[in-house]
């Protein structure tokens, strides 16, 4: 890529002037006012700060050094110290054209890596609901992004699969099991049990005892209780690939919180023995070891002006572990098995204090090993119903996932049944099922990740403005020209050269070419709404382009330039909605 180029060079030059600077600090990136060139850099600006320099000094020296002149014109010096890059016609052209001709549409990373990304994480004997939506959307995203770079990953659903819940569903399942009924709906059966008998424990004590001993016993390894165990989580496991299968996301492990049972005493063992946790009121735990101030301390907390003690427990007084206990033992399995070089947590914002003591502990348990992991909680904000409001059934209950599924397919039907009455039942049922799942996800991928966002059919299912639908509506528009091309026997020159003469082909060239640089800005801080506005600008760049420069119309050799153009516009834009998880269709 140019910008790969541009760095390269400018680096080179910035050596000959300071010999000692960190290659890493310098970085081109787009301009943002596209009036002052095509790319920028403005770290010499910092670097001559903290050197005493004049920047523009700075900046007139590295440009007498610079080599540049194969793909810029001459750099400008902007004002207190920016460099802006304007590119030379014929090296967008050349650029472009190669990009169109390659089979991949990005380069690999230069320093690929080993991610274990965490997400989804849905509950066993409990029906996923739209609060899964963010978490399975945003990882699955980040994962696809990480792979199209080069990157090696690994995912990994981290099923809530344990714990004391399993005490009372053991009780409902023997006392209270409605065959017929686990036979229609599985989940809401078990739904049904847990709920029962839980409000029998909140009533009755001697049934909280019941739920204990069965518990106690699943626990032990009880024979009876485990086989109830393992159909429970085998009815769930059917719900979950029946949903992952409509959404488009797959796994590479699905390793629960039980696979680390047998590990938990010997991580226990092994804190005490370091010294890291200690004995407290008969529980484990890890106090804080004064290395940070109090206000950055997560295990302090401040009550009535002091400071006092909040450890992370990692053994409780009755002898029980805890999600601390089991989220050491799994940061512990993945450095074993996969070696990776960063495991990133997909959760929702709230669970931010327990992520922060998590990656604290772990790096004081084991230090040597932290040094070589990057461990990052990927936070998420929520969804919220049109009244601003947590989103709700009317009812004020969770929404189910499979119930908002429906929905979006049954609602994306009547607006193409409306739209394309001549399609068949099949072709409009499928794409509903491809508009209505698309405009879920990217309405839920668009926003900033950390901000709360408000959950309307209306705005998502539109074909105006920034929704997945437009997106999917701007690729067919694409396809149609070839189809038309096809009918009038126009064919491609596939040795033609893109000309991108017009300014308007110019910009849409200089988008494409943005790509790549677009997704390793997505890595940095894994924000998947980067790309979302990427498409969205290549969609309206390409309109732009579409009215303002004939295309079928055109003559040799610019039809075949152009065309060549279209072409590299429509995959990318397939691309990087598929990056996105979101499905493209021909014809909508």
């Amino acid at each position: 890529m140019i910008h790969h180029e541009l760095e390269t060079q400018l680096i080179r030059a910035l050596a000959a002037v300071l010999p000692d600077v960190d290659p890493a600090a310098i970085q081109v990136r787009p301009c943002p006012e596209p009036r002052f060139g095509d790319y920028q850099a403005s770290a010499l600006m910092g670097l001559a700060k903290a050197r005493r320099m004049n920047p523009r000094q700075l900046a007139a020296e590295v440009v007498a050094k610079l080599d540049v002149g194969q793909w810029c014109e001459p750099v400008e010096i902007a004002g207190p110290g920016f460099l802006n890059f304007k590119l030379k016609t014929e090296a967008l052209n050349a650029a472009i054209t190669q990009m169109a001709g390659e089979e991949r549409l990005v380069e690999p990373s230069s320093h690929p890596r080993t991610v274990v990304v965490d997400f989804s994480s849905p509950n066993v004997a409990k029906p996923m609901h739209v609060g899964h939506i963010r978490s399975t959307c945003i990882g699955d995203a980040i994962q696809r992004v990480l792979r199209l770079l080069g990157h090696r990953v690994v995912t990994d659903n981290h099923l809530g699969d344990w714990g004391t819940q399993f005490g009372k569903l053991i009780v409902g399942w023997k006392e209270l099991l409605d065959r017929q009924a686990l036979d229609r709906d599985p989940i809401a059966e078990l739904e049904r049990l847990y709920r029962m008998v839980n409000q029998e424990c909140e009533e009755n004590p001697d049934r909280l005892e019941q739920a204990r001993e069965e518990l106690v016993k699943l626990q032990a390894g009880d024979e009876e209780n485990g086989a109830i165990w393992k159909e429970m989580a085998r009815l769930s496991q059917a719900q979950f690939d029946t949903l992952y299968g409509r959404m488009g996301v797959q796994f590479d492990h699905a390793l629960g919180e039980s696979f680390y049972n047998e590990a938990l005493p010997a991580v226990v063992e092994d804190m005490m023995n370091k010294g890291i946790a200690r004995e407290s009121e008969g529980a484990a735990a890890v106090f804080s070891d004064g290395s940070l101030p109090p206000r950055e301390d997560p295990f302090l907390v401040n009550r009535d002006g002091e400071w006092v003690a909040e450890p992370a427990l990692i053994r409780k007084s009755d002898g029980g572990f805890n999600y601390m206990t089991t989220d050491l033992a799994t940061i512990d399995h993945r450095l074993r098995t996969w070696q990776p070089d960063e495991i990133v947590y997909v959760v929702d914002d709230r669970q931010a204090p327990h992520f922060r003591k998590l990656f604290l502990t772990f790096a004081r348990w084991q230090p040597a090993a932290a040094d070589r992991v990057r461990l990052r909680h990927i936070g998420f904000g929520k969804i919220l119903g049109e009244d601003g409001r947590p989103f709700k059934t009317r009812s004020g209950d969770t929404v189910k996932l499979s119930v908002l599924l429906d929905e979006a397919e049954e609602r994306a039907l009547k607006v193409v049944t409306e739209k394309n009455p001549a399609l068949t039942e099949a072709e409009r049922r499928e794409v509903a099922r491809v508009v209505g799942i698309g405009a879920i996800k990217y309405a839920d991928l668009s926003p900033n990740r950390q901000s709360d966002y408000q959950f309307s059919w209306e705005k998502m299912l539109s074909l105006q403005g920034n929704t997945g639908v437009y997106l999917q509506y701007a690729y067919t528009r694409i396809r149609s020209i070839f189809r038309k091309a096809a009918e009038e026997g126009v064919a491609v020159d596939a040795g033609a050269r893109i000309e991108a003469g017009e300014p308007d082909e110019q910009a849409l060239a200089k988008h494409l070419l943005r790509f790549g640089l677009t997704l390793e800005y997505i890595v940095e801080e894994y924000r998947p709404n980067y790309l979302c506005a990427y498409l969205y600008e290549l969609a309206g760049l390409y309109s732009r382009f579409y009215e303002s420069c004939p295309v079928l119309k055109s003559a040799e050799p610019q039809r075949s330039s152009r065309l060549k153009l279209c072409e590299l516009a429509g995959r990318v834009l397939k691309c990087g909605l598929n990056t996105l998880g979101i499905e493209t269709l021909e014809q909508m």
